[in-house]
């Protein structure tokens, strides 16, 4: 049952679908940290400004712009892809290892070669 499971698991299907949801998740990170991070205090800071908001806290907390967490969604997406991209290549690796060496019949000893010299000769 292990073995079956094994199989299952290894199948490029499933590898596939499991390192596109493993993608998608961490590219949605940067997708949500642009927006929340980047654009939408871009958005708001005219709008708090001509506000005129009397709190600096309330300036603060709503029209920072966070590169540093876009920054950190960004590397996150990119390491998470470099480990994915290590892992699949092992896999490769040890799937074309038993393809890569094929069973080649080693050749015939010298009385079997004597043997098919004397028969190609009786057919002259």
């Amino acid at each position: 049952m292990l073995k079956e499971f094994k199989a299952f698991a290894m199948r490029g299907n499933v590898v596939d679908l499991a390192i596109g949801v493993i993608i998608g998740a961490a590219f949605g990170a940067i997708v949500n940290s642009f927006i929340n991070d980047v654009i939408t205090p871009l958005l708001l800071k005219p709008a708090l400004e001509a506000a005129q908001l009397s709190k600096l806290e309330d300036l603060t907390v709503f029209g920072v712009v966070k590169y540093g967490k876009f920054l950190g969604a960004t590397i996150n997406f990119i390491l998470v892809a470099f480990v994915l991209f290590l892992i699949i290549k092992g896999m490769n690796a040890s799937k074309n290892k038993d393809k890569a060496t094929p069973v080649v019949p080693p050749p015939p000893a010298a009385d079997i070669l004597l043997l098919m010299e004397i028969r190609d000769l009786l057919k002259k």
